[in-house]
């Protein structure tokens, strides 16, 4: 290399250093979103059982494992949204919304994570937990595998699978945040009342 060419790539490298340019792209911040809830439920009107509930937090593949807000943009496309995440993974953010709606409706002494004693054991899989453009604005398809458990025989009580559907107002990403919102809040309301038809069942494993 001659001596003038290396005396250009200095005097390029020196300006390029002044004018603050890099030569890696610069990563933008990710807007945070928390899953929204509407108004706090009614206590149940059923008496409260003497049992503790232990909810885990649900299971779920690589791509729903994450704090990604998933999106099938059209056919067999998967892709997430750009710019836009949860603020914590998706399961653990489901499982804290169960935790607070069933603590709200007062069916059980105490509700709390698997983490806490508990004679009760709801296990589930969260099988899908995404946007779909089925149409325009998309809809939210959640669904959750869940199983209760009595802790002490180690013995399922019962298993059903949920299935959400709603559809958000817009497709501006906080209006289909709102919609995940939605569904959750569908979700809780739908595993409360299951759990309440369970009340014999519940009884006899005390």
């Amino acid at each position: 290399m001659s001596l003038r060419a290396t005396f250009s790539i200095i005097t390029l490298a020196a300006l390029l250093l002044n004018a603050g340019c890099s030569i890696l792209p610069e990563s933008t911040p990710a807007t945070l979103y928390r899953l929204p809830s509407s108004a706090s439920p009614a206590a149940q009107a059923a008496a409260t059982l003497p049992l503790r509930l232990g909810i885990a937090t649900p299971g779920a593949g690589h791509l729903l494992n994450s704090n990604r807000i998933v999106v099938y943009p059209e056919g067999n496309v998967v892709n997430v949204y750009e710019g836009a995440r949860w603020h914590e993974d998706a399961p653990d953010m489901l499982q804290a919304r169960l935790i607070s709606d069933l603590q709200q409706r007062q069916l059980f002494t105490s509700v709390s994570s698997d983490r806490l004693p508990h004679d009760l054991l709801l296990l589930s899989e969260l099988r899908h937990f995404q946007s779909e453009y089925d149409a325009s604005p998309p809809s939210i398809h959640l669904q959750l595998d869940v199983q209760l458990v009595n802790t002490q025989h180690r013995k399922p009580l019962a298993a059903t699978s949920f299935t959400i559907r709603t559809r958000a107002d817009n497709v501006e990403i906080p209006d289909v945040v709102n919609a995940f919102g939605e569904a959750s809040d569908a979700l809780a309301e739908q595993l409360s009342a299951w759990i309440a038809t369970q009340s014999s069942s519940l009884r006899a494993a005390d």
